[in-house]
């Protein structure tokens, strides 16, 4: 597959300036750097600039946002996360032009980057207001500056040394430093100075952008930090600009015209941008562009683990691609990662190997696929997994999936990879369908307590929570831990459960315990699938509190069940006939929650079945026909959650020989007759103020609900012999005498 997009340019080889992982020592993708550190230690993540190998993904930002609308089996969170991280802008990209040249190399004496320095913006109804622009530390301009700049070049070796995340990039000081340099601005014939930006990325656009201080927030506090000019472009009537502080009008889009811009002015902001758009064009120096903020995957990772990438480098020949007769490539199953760099790179067996092309010798790729590029397809594999191709027919039968399960942080790794990597397996005609999952469940994460203290080389180590002794502080909050050799560790609060961190529950031990009904039965009851979930002791002994009770009454009603024969309404007391209700009330309300995936919903309907056959009166008529359809109907509805408690309590019951065996027996279904009342319940008040309740057929008319309201006691109680004025009614829930 990975051949199959080199071939296509889906996938390709670049040097670039990555995330770096120190402790890893392996490249990051954006998605995977959190908070500025790695995703799986928590190092504090660097720059580097190093070859890799990228897919395509932007190829696709497109199509991966449109088919968002129509998602509709998805929550819209996951949507809306999605939809923000593609990012779809729609702007100008335009150069401003100058005559620096280079000084060396292949660009001596020419004009860099053709003499074009191009920016993409979507507010070029602002572009009167430029001032200054800003390029990133590796920009070409940034770096032929550097050269005779020792303490520029300090600077953007800092630069390169910082983040490479937005999100880190929003909130850091914004820091910078004048070039010297000068281009010229494309409309006005301005000259307009060149700074060095920590907060302009290389890898996002062009790496430069227009400094607009008037109408960019970033751009006021960079210009009054290092005493910029601020130039107003845009105006909103009504309203004073000043230089003194920035307003939130000052971006304003809907109401703004434009000033101090020329044969612009007055413009709205649709107009100015369409007008300058083709000015720009007709000088041959920009354009209308849709941009995305989605950047192609980076999917080398310089680590033992993984895919090997199936590339052969050849001193003669460059990269040559492994002929598909000599794939697989195969890892040596003996490496054993020490944190000192990939191991494979010291493996000699591995690396050495005849150039496929020329024969001569070679070394191996020593850099791995990203593990997501795993995880982007595998599910196909179940459709047909003694293919003896990627995917058969089969897979089209069977995909795409019905529903898919998945936590929520990964909807701008896993899920959009993976519905990427299906767009181009559709592409390459190896499947038929363009989403991978039609229904989505982003289950929440069960919590547990996060220990951990920093290492030598700056990374984290984490402790489980049955290791460390917590150290309560000031108000009884946790202040740290003690390890058992003494040592502290620090709290870190609650987290998902999960390996890296090691605070997970060892289900062997929950399970010799308790049983693994128990764990099942608490994970699904304690909140609802898609939200968090703290791991509680306490809530564990409540379960297994419920599953004994129900074994003890089970176990209890055996004679009972063996001795009674079908329900007949006819038999019944009217107690049981309400219990019966009440029943078939919660198996309906079951149905429907286990259609919506709400699990705790389903496990509290357990809980009413039981609480109702537990209150059934022993001596009434019925009550042991329904303590018999009662029980079938509460062990098939828990069955999904408690399956070995169910399947034992169904056979011992002597259910088996009626319906056969629980797994294959047919679902309850609700009997709409035993839903129907001979009487209701209403609400009785008198002047809005609940005074009891009424009583009366459940086919009585307006006029009769009316008749016995007049005449119920409470009335003549508390209208203290006030005429009544009218009653009010509603249907099925309450009446009001008004006196």
């Amino acid at each position: 597959m990975f051949l199959r997009m080199l071939e296509r340019g889906v996938a390709y080889r670049k040097t670039q300036v990555v995330n770096w992982d120190p402790v890893d020592r392996t490249v990051l993708a954006n998605e995977q750097v959190i908070d500025g550190r790695g995703w799986r230690t928590g190092a504090v993540v660097e720059k580097r600039e190093i070859p890799g190998y990228y897919l395509r993904i932007t190829d696709y930002a497109q199509e991966l946002l449109d088919r968002l609308d129509g998602m509709d089996g998805w929550p819209e969170r996951v949507r809306t996360m999605q939809a923000n991280w593609i990012g779809r802008s729609e702007g100008v990209r335009f150069a401003f032009t100058h005559d620096i040249r280079g000084t060396d190399g292949e660009t001596s004496g020419r004009p860099i980057g053709d003499g074009r320095m191009y920016v993409f913006t979507t507010r070029a109804d602002t572009i009167m207001g430029v001032t200054f622009c800003a390029v990133a530390a590796e920009h070409p301009l940034a770096l032929h500056a550097a050269k005779s700049n020792p303490a520029l070049a300090a600077f953007v070796d800092e630069c390169r040394r910082g983040s490479v995340m937005e999100a880190d990039l929003a909130t850091m000081d914004k820091k910078g430093m004048p070039t010297g340099l000068f281009v010229t601005h494309p409309l006005t014939g301005e000259r307009v100075a060149v700074w060095v930006g920590n907060y302009v990325l290389m890898g996002y656009g062009d790496g430069a952008v227009m400094g607009v201080p008037a109408h960019d927030e970033r751009d006021f506090a960079f210009a009054r930090k290092y005493a910029l000019p601020i130039r107003q472009a845009v105006a909103v009537e009504g309203e004073a600009f000043s230089t003194d502080a920035w307003q939130p009008w000052y971006e304003d889009k809907q109401r703004c015209r434009c000033v101090n811009s020329g044969r612009y002015d007055g413009l709205d902001y649709k107009s100015a941008v369409d007008a300058i758009a083709a000015d720009l064009a007709a000088k041959g120096l920009g354009e209308k562009k849709v941009t995305f903020r989605l950047r192609d995957w980076g999917v080398s990772r310089q680590r033992y683990w993984g895919t090997p990438i199936p590339i052969v480098h050849c001193a003669s020949c460059g990269a040559v691609p492994v002929p598909d007769r000599d794939l697989p490539v195969v890892l040596p199953e003996d490496c054993v990662p020490d944190g000192s760099g990939n191991p494979l790179a010291k493996r000699e067996d591995f690396l050495a190997v005849d150039c496929p092309q020329c024969g001569k010798p070679a070394r191996r790729e020593t850099d791995t696929l990203d593990t997501f590029v795993d995880s982007s397809w595998y599910y196909m594999r179940y459709a047909c997994p003694d293919a003896p191709t990627m995917v058969d027919a089969r897979n089209d039968y069977w995909m795409p999936m019905d529903q898919y399960i998945g936590g929520i942080e990964h909807a701008i790794l896993h899920l959009l990879y993976a519905r990427f990597w299906t767009k181009v397996m559709r592409d390459m005609g190896l499947v038929k369908f363009d989403e991978p999952f039609t229904r989505l469940l982003t289950q929440g994460m069960v919590l547990n307590h996060v220990w951990s203290r920093r290492n030598d080389r700056g990374g984290i180590d984490y402790f489980p929570p049955a290791e460390v002794t917590p150290v309560i502080g000031e108000g009884g909050r946790i202040a740290g831990g003690r390890l058992a050799d003494g040592t502290t560790v620090e709290y870190g609060g609650v987290a998902k459960m999960s390996k890296s961190e090691r605070n997970g529950v060892d289900p062997e031990e929950l399970i010799a315990k308790y049983g693994a009904d128990t764990a099942r039965h608490f994970v699904m009851f304690a909140s609802p699938p898609d939200a968090t979930l703290e791991w509680s002791d306490a809530g564990v002994e409540g379960s297994y509190r419920f599953l004994r009770r129900l074994w003890t009454f089970a176990q209890g009603a055996k004679d009972t069940v063996a001795a009674a024969s079908g329900f007949d309404p006819r038999k019944a007391d009217g107690a049981v006939k309400a219990a019966r209700r009440e029943l078939h009330l919660t198996l309906r309300q079951a149905n429907y929650d286990y259609e919506r995936i709400q699990y705790n919903t389903v496990v509290s309907a357990g809980y009413k079945l039981l609480n109702a056959l537990e209150s059934l009166p022993k001596d009434a008529r019925g009550a042991a026909a329904l303590t018999r359809e009662g029980l079938s109907i509460l062990l098939r509805v828990l069955y999904p959650v408690v399956p070995h408690t169910a399947w034992t309590l169904w056979q011992e019951l002597g259910y088996g020989s009626e319906h056969g065996d629980l797994l294959d027996a047919p679902w309850p279904e609700v009997d709409e007759g035993a839903l129907v009342q001979d009487a209701i319940d209403l609400v009785l008040q008198v002047n809005g103020k609940l005074r009891g309740k009424l009583v009366v057929p459940a086919t009585a008319g307006r006029d009769a609900i009316e008749a016995a309201a007049r005449a119920a006691p409470e009335v003549a109680k508390h209208a203290a012999g006030a005429p009544v004025k009218k009653v009010v009614i509603v249907p099925g829930k309450l009446v009001n005498v008004v006196v």
